[in-house]
C-alpha cells in the first residue's frame, strides 16, 4: 500500500486555477437579472429602509419624551425640597455664643 503523497506547489496552484475557472464559469452561466425584477428589489429595499427610518425616529421621539419627563420630575422634586438656611454671619454666631455663655453663668448662679 502506497503512503500519502503531499501535493507539490504546481499541483496546488493548478487545483486553485481549476477551482477559480469553475467558479467563473458557474457565475457566467447564471442568467442576468431581469430589469423589472431589479427595479422591484430596489423599490422594496427603499420601502424597507423608509420603514426602518420611521421606526427609529419614533423610538428616538419616545426616548426624548421619557428623558424630558424625567427632567421635569427631577425639577419638581428639586423645587419641593426645602431650601437650606443661609449661613449665619460671624456677628450672629458670636451673639449665639455669648447667649449660651450667659445662660451657663446664670445656671451656675454667679
Amino acid at each position: 500500500m502506497a503512503g500519502y503523497k503531499e501535493p507539490s506547489f504546481q499541483d496546488r496552484t493548478a487545483a486553485a486555477a481549476k477551482a477559480r475557472d469553475a467558479a467563473l464559469a458557474k457565475l457566467k452561466a447564471k442568467p442576468p437579472v431581469d430589469p423589472e425584477e431589479l427595479a422591484r428589489r430596489v423599490a422594496k429595499a427603499a420601502e424597507r429602509e423608509a420603514a426602518q427610518a420611521e421606526k427609529r425616529a419614533a423610538a428616538q421621539a419616545a426616548r426624548e419624551a421619557r428623558e424630558a419627563e424625567k427632567l421635569a420630575a427631577r425639577a419638581a422634586a428639586e423645587a419641593a425640597k426645602p431650601q437650606p438656611k443661609p449661613e449665619k454671619t460671624e456677628a450672629e454666631r458670636k451673639a449665639e455664643r455669648d447667649a449660651r455663655y450667659a445662660a451657663r453663668k446664670a445656671r451656675k448662679g454667679r
